[in-house]
């Protein structure tokens, strides 16, 4: 909330929030929560806020979190943050739709260098670590200092960019200023080497395939007489009187046709 404050008024730039949210498939427990996180910025009327629980359905929320992206850029809005909470397979699927990609980590949290976050890692443009206040300055110096020397054994990106660790206090609005000069040299930086034009391309290519297997997907299962065969062979599946290959390409034979 602080960062998005901070680039509306400070910037002058009109925001969308739109939280991809891995709620619980059990449950329907929401982990992000809604709006109500982010009060003042959810009033300010330059910003739009959209919370999306997954309910255990990832790869129908980043269809619709691509298409909203589309929407918010149509209706005016410069700046867009796609939040997610740091498990799961969100990550992935928000990086294949962002141009910068922000890892927010707690100092102090326990979580410094575990392999968990080692492929997240390797997807962050830069790492913030936030609560950098409150006596907790030494401990966010140390991680800052941890997670420099651990980007340096990662391997180079493809754009040349050198990922950046900073420190910032969203209570005390420290260092936020400083992680949006960050994101401005990362677009200054893509630009003029074509990577940013380059991703973007590759990015609509990822989700052309993304919409092809949704479809073939959504067609496979909706076919009134492949439901009765994919019944019976599940039972044969079950029944181990089949292998579970053999009985998907019989499905996929009578589903082309074959």
């Amino acid at each position: 909330e602080a960062f998005g404050n901070y680039i509306i008024e400070e910037e002058n730039r009109s925001l969308a929030v739109l939280a991809v949210d891995p709620s619980s498939s059990k449950t329907r427990g929401s982990i992000l929560g809604d709006k109500t996180r982010m009060e003042t910025l959810s009033n300010h009327p330059k910003a739009y806020i959209r919370p999306t629980p997954t309910s255990g359905s990832l790869g129908g929320v980043a269809r619709s979190t691509r298409e909203t992206i589309t929407l918010c850029e149509a209706a005016g809005f410069n700046t867009i943050f796609i939040e997610t909470v740091g498990v799961g397979q969100s990550e992935t699927a928000v990086h294949s739709m962002v141009d910068f990609f922000l890892l927010l980590m707690l100092a102090g949290a326990g979580d410094e260098l575990q392999g968990i976050k080692r492929g997240i890692m390797e997807m962050a443009d830069t790492i913030a670590i936030n609560k950098a206040d409150s006596g907790n300055e030494a401990a966010a110096k140390r991680a800052m200092s941890e997670y420099k020397n651990a980007l340096h054994l990662l391997p180079p990106t493809e754009s040349g960019w050198i990922p950046k660790v900073a420190t910032c206090s969203a209570f005390h609005n420290k260092g936020i200023a400083e992680i949006w000069e960050i994101v401005d040299e990362f677009v200054r930086h893509t630009r003029t080497k074509g990577f940013f034009q380059k991703k973007r391309k590759e990015q609509a290519n990822y989700w052309l395939d993304e919409a092809i297997n949704q479809e073939l997907h959504r067609a496979f299962y909706d076919d009134p007489g492949l439901k009765k065969k994919l019944a019976a062979f599940r039972k044969q599946v079950q029944e181990e009187e089949i292998s579970s290959y053999k009985a998907a390409r019989d499905l996929m034979r009578e589903f082309l046709g074959d």
